[in-house]
């Protein structure tokens, strides 16, 4: 891996994990969904404008709209929108930690459901992390926290493990700006419906609320998407979602840091084991490639 990659990496898994900051923020102020949609269509509509300018076309073969079209359901309309929906009753850090084992999922899927092979490290890795989430959700549960709002968490990452199963056929053959844009199109225009039907349409404007949507449009909204297609394209998708291991300690940094979050011994306890599992799973199948 080299240090274009690395470097690539790291931001990636930074910006993604602010992502949860700068959406609790926002469904404190405004309708989750709505809110999303119109992000999605504010950052469609400009990932499609610059990739036209820089010549790409939506003329995708079969197989990137198959796969477009699946991400834009699972991450954007399912895995974002129920993380959204879940952030209006349960703390960002929360949510980031339960989002952060995607790759546990992924490789549990590959290893049981797809007969991937997998090393004892990788075996061990996949207890680990699920011992690091019970860690974390025995604490909460004594808290009192939102039942619900977790069980949306967690639909939510079988959600992204779907769409990271497609990813490649999102990231192959080029127009990758284009495809972004076209499937966050279709995650806004999902969230749309409900949206509309369902929620109240009343909006506290703020400050903090402009620089939260603002910021959630550009960096995680086109940015970070970009920067993960591109991972996976340039070093492939198993070595890409070992960047997803950070995610636990930037989630909860971020969200302790910028809303103030109690950051709890078992918190820190868990977090430290989930990211030591999602470590060994990805090493484990990175091996065995």
């Amino acid at each position: 891996m080299d240090m274009r990659a690395i470097l690539a990496g790291l931001a990636f898994a930074l910006i993604w994990s602010s992502a949860f900051t700068s959406a609790r923020i926002i469904v404190t102020d405004a309708p989750p969904i709505l809110a999303l949609s119109l992000r999605f269509l504010i950052s469609g509509m400009v990932g499609i404008a610059i990739a036209r300018m820089l010549g790409q076309t939506w003329r995708l073969t079969p197989a990137q709209w198959k796969a477009t079209i699946v991400f834009g359901i699972c991450q954007n309309a399912l895995y974002l929108g129920l993380n959204f929906v879940a952030m209006q009753s349960i703390e960002a850090s929360l949510a980031s930690i339960i989002a952060s084992t995607m790759p546990l999922a992924v490789g549990f899927a590959g290893w049981v459901i797809f007969g991937e092979r997998l090393s004892w490290i990788g075996i061990l890795g996949l207890f680990a992390g699920a011992l690091g989430v019970a860690l974390i959700m025995g604490a909460r549960m004594q808290e009192g926290v939102d039942l619900f709002g977790i069980i949306l968490c967690f639909i939510a990452v079988a959600s992204l493990t779907v769409a990271t199963l497609m990813v490649r056929g999102a990231s192959s053959g080029g127009n990758l700006l284009m495809i972004i844009g076209l499937q966050m199109l279709v995650g806004s225009a999902l969230l749309a419906i409900p949206g509309l039907f369902l929620e109240h349409k009343v909006v506290v404007w703020s400050p903090k609320l402009i620089i939260a949507f603002s910021y959630t449009v550009v960096m995680p909204g086109l940015v970070a998407t970009f920067i993960w297609f591109w991972l996976v394209r340039r070093i492939g998708a198993v070595k890409a979602a070992t960047f997803h291991f950070l995610n636990p300690f930037f989630g909860v940094a971020i969200a302790t840091i910028f809303l103030g979050e109690s950051l709890r011994v078992w918190d820190v306890v868990g977090v430290v084991v989930i990211m030591l599992g999602i470590l060994a799973v990805q090493m484990a199948r990175q091996t065995l490639r």
